[in-house]
């Protein structure tokens, strides 16, 4: 497997310059906002979000967010396991360095490897860890029991299907064999050789434009497609090459959020100049709807903080209002648990700052800014 890069038609300039304007301008915008902190933990959500429906997959943002704090209304489903999987690794290539995720050892750490081609070891010297490749208990991925009943119900799920469409399947290429909605896995993929190949690429855009950097690597990701599983990280390492390049180095951008807005027709064009213009049109788009919820966000806070005038310098809503910021939603279990105030106190605290509910139910429910 190769990709080339070939040349570019005059009309990827205009979406180059609208593409490169944007991301700088989100990039001080976020800089300076006083919902910065805010801004970017929600941003890992709605990306991880995103990621699965650009990958035709239903997450719900409310579910995400009580998967991460272990408040499951009901056994995770497999979709939502995966979200919760990205939404880890894009917090462990926040704080890392900029260019460590697309690094060897970074790779090979985020896909769960202790070795990745050409035996580049995920360890530092003497066989300990990097500080940057550290990974804290807080932010392993969750395999509880939870999470692998989900993955076990998910395959017994479609096991029925997959014996009825196995016979009626038509000669597929022979790198993997898809059966319904099931790919199965080819042991002679190589992964490590299509991972060399993505990763020359990323060479080969050190002097090129960050932006359609970005979407070269992207569009080499799903043509090369190195990982059978995980293919969501591809995305994610778009978006630590734009901050190691320098291009937003006040977050980790959210490339899935604008490839939302691209129809897909657009993003799977035979035309590698079409892909790259789907892709470019998706990074002005996603810098745009960041901006926005960065604005969004600013005015929902000073609403909140005119509600804390002439309250006790000891009242909790100050608290209450900081933690709206950060997350999506908020339950009265994360109030309590965060403010160590009793469930009763966590209600009426949401009740008197006009927090709309967002889940609709009588049990189980959540609050936010959305």
């Amino acid at each position: 497997m190769r990709y080339n890069i070939g040349d570019f038609p005059g009309e990827l300039l205009a979406a180059i310059g609208k593409a490169e304007d944007r991301v700088a301008r989100l990039d001080e915008v976020v800089r300076r906002s006083p919902v910065r902190e805010g801004f970017i933990e929600r941003s890992h959500f709605f990306e991880a979000v995103a990621s699965m429906w650009v990958a035709g997959e239903l997450v719900h943002v409310e579910d995400l967010v009580l998967r991460d704090e272990n408040r499951d209304v009901r056994t995770p489903t497999h979709e939502l396991t995966v979200a919760h999987s990205i939404l880890m690794a894009r917090r462990r290539i926040a704080a890392a360095d900029a260019g460590w995720a697309t690094s060897k050892p970074g790779m090979a750490s985020l896909i769960r490897r202790p070795t990745l081609a050409a035996g580049v070891e995920m360890s530092g010297e003497g066989g300990e860890p990097s500080p940057s490749e550290t990974i804290s208990s807080s932010d392993e991925p969750d395999d509880d029991f939870a999470a692998e009943l989900a993955e076990i119900d998910a395959v017994l799920d479609r096991s029925a299907r997959v014996i009825d469409a196995a016979g009626k399947a038509e000669e597929r290429k022979p790198e993997a064999l898809v059966v319904g909605d099931l790919l199965i896995r080819d042991p002679e993929w190589d992964e490590d050789n299509r991972l060399l190949e993505w990763q020359n690429v990323v060479k080969q855009t050190n002097g090129l434009p960050a932006t359609l950097g970005a979407v070269l690597l992207w569009d080499a990701w799903e043509n090369l497609e190195p990982l059978q599983r995980q293919h969501w990280l591809g995305a994610q390492l778009v978006n630590s090459y734009v901050r190691s390049r320098g291009k937003v180095t006040s977050h980790l951008f959210c490339f899935n959020l604008g490839l939302k807005a691209v129809p897909r027709e657009r993003r799977r064009s035979k035309s590698q100049s079409s892909r790259l213009l789907a892709g470019l049109d998706a990074m002005a788009v996603g810098a745009e709807l960041a901006m926005k919820e960065v604005v969004r966000l600013a005015q929902a806070r000073e609403q909140l903080e005119r509600k804390l005038r002439d309250k006790r310098s000891s009242s909790s809503l100050p608290a209450v209002v900081e933690l709206l910021m950060a997350r999506p939603i908020v339950s009265s279990s994360t109030i309590k648990r965060q403010l160590n105030v009793s469930h009763r106190a966590a209600l009426n605290l949401v009740a008197e700052l006009g927090v709309r509910e967002v889940t609709g139910r009588g049990r189980y429910r959540a609050w936010g800014i959305l």
